[in-house]
């Protein structure tokens, strides 16, 4: 596994630009959720490899964006270039933005999330999410029961 599960939950802002090629769906938050997303999550990762120029087939990205009532929720592969895009997928960028980035894992998503999200009102940042979105990143080890997990959260700094 090329990641260390961290239970400490660690917090940096990185800046980052990521190409995708993925599947998504889209359902009623929150009532389809976490359903959905692992349905998106499944049928992608039976068909990752069919993408080319895929940096890591093992690390699954999935990018979210939600409004309160419904969801969109993407699983992806960051690819090194777009082309030949497979049958039913979507590619896209998403350009480079600042985030903070929180290290968890798949047991404990739910309190990176809150951590991260505290965190960035404690240290003078907004959410910033025209032209970005959130992402979930799964370092998979079908072997294991834990998986090292990051979630990124796009920002910008208040009164920088």
């Amino acid at each position: 596994m090329g990641k260390e599960l961290s239970r400490s939950f660690d917090i940096e802002v990185v800046n980052r630009e990521y190409k995708l090629v993925g599947l998504c769906e889209t359902g009623n938050f929150p009532d389809a959720f976490p359903e959905l997303a692992v349905k998106v999550q499944r049928a992608f990762w039976d068909r990752r490899k069919e993408i080319k120029h895929g940096k890591d087939y093992e690390i699954l990205f999935s990018p979210f964006m939600c409004n309160g009532i419904i969801a969109t929720y993407f699983g992806c592969v960051e690819v090194t270039e777009i082309a030949d895009v497979p049958e039913g997928m979507l590619a896209f960028v998403l350009p480079e933005t600042t985030y903070v980035k929180v290290l968890c894992t798949n047991k404990t998503i739910g309190e990176g999330h809150d951590k991260l999200h505290e965190w960035i009102r404690k240290n003078g940042y907004e959410p910033q999410l025209y032209a970005s979105s959130q992402i979930e990143i799964y370092y998979i080890d079908e072997e294991a029961d834990e998986e090292p997990v990051e979630i990124l959260f796009p920002v910008s700094k208040v009164n920088p």
